[in-house]
């Protein structure tokens, strides 16, 4: 790995990985290599000796691009190594390049050029974090759960988690707030169905209930980016204060019920009680499909 490559990293993974400036890339010293495992050299390592890094931030592989990757594999052979730990003599600890890992399998290969470095667990974890956020393209809610992950568990502050990736306090933050949106949205960003701008006109709104019903309105109308922010201003504004005499307050009571009927069918829900405990529920629908779902959740 090159000093320039280094820096691209980031100041924190250069610092972590300890490489010495005498590392063999040249694959033609690998046959120099006594012991497999030499550390600060590149080695051909077993695959069935790697065992996979359990502080893999990334859950979702493209099989068509891992069979793409094998391809390339089978036709060029693996350009850029892995990073391990040795365990033992004969067993070794994934630390970063999964995706080339398993591309390799599915190419038929037996072994693997292998970079290997001593590390213990946070270490591990945060170079793992670190190289996939920097090198890999996650979805939003990965990197998010990632940079949770670097605070929590590698005791960083958001500032020093921005030096580490590259990235400023503001960009960090606007991750860190899509894990407070409801998991339903947050598995349309995860699977791409909205965008990182869409999030951030939702991440605005505190009321979860009118984050659902903004975000259900984007799905079924395919809203803009800039028509979501519309929305979000218009919906935050609220309605024109009419002079007269003002509508009470919603019990706290009603709007919990109200709040979980919202949630139960992803729609703004409005519950109008009587003086005698009479009342009606009001489920508005966008559309007959809309309509259909809700009918279906009755039934």
């Amino acid at each position: 790995m090159s000093v320039e490559k280094r820096k691209a990293l980031g100041r924190g993974l250069s610092a972590l990985l300890n490489d010495s400036d005498n590392i063999h890339t040249n694959r033609s010293n690998v046959s120099a290599a006594h012991e497999p495992g030499n550390l600060g050299s590149v080695n051909e390592i077993k695959l069935t000796e790697i065992e996979v890094n359990p502080f893999q931030p990334r859950t979702d592989f493209d099989e068509q691009s891992l069979l793409e990757l094998a391809d390339s594999i089978k036709l060029q052979g693996l350009i850029q190594p892995i990073t391990v730990r040795r365990v033992n003599a004969h067993a070794y600890q994934l630390i970063s390049g999964e995706r080339r890992l398993r591309a390799s399998k599915l190419a038929g290969l037996t072994q693997i050029p292998a970079y290997v470095r001593t590390a213990n667990d946070q270490q591990m974890l945060e170079m793992s974090l670190i190289e996939n956020i920097q090198r890999e393209n996650l979805n939003a809610i990965e990197v998010a759960l990632s940079f949770q992950r670097m605070i929590e568990e590698c005791n960083l502050k958001q500032e020093e988690l921005g030096e580490r990736v590259s990235k400023n306090r503001s960009t960090v933050t606007n991750y860190l707030r899509l894990l407070r949106l409801p998991p339903g949205i947050q598995a349309t960003i995860r699977d791409g169905e909205i965008s990182m701008g869409h999030a951030k006109a939702l991440i605005t709104i505190e009321d979860s209930t009118k984050q659902i019903f903004i975000h259900q309105h984007i799905i079924q109308h395919g809203l803009s980016v800039r028509k979501t922010e519309e929305m979000v201003r218009d919906l935050q504004r609220g309605p024109v204060k009419k002079e007269g005499k003002q509508p009470e307050p919603i019990p706290f009571q009603v709007q919990k019920i109200q709040d979980n009927l919202a949630s139960k069918f992803s729609t703004r829900v409005r519950l109008k009680i009587g003086s005698q405990g009479r009342g009606i529920i009001e489920i508005p629908f966008l559309s007959e499909d809309d309509l259909s779902r809700i009918l279906e959740m009755l039934d």
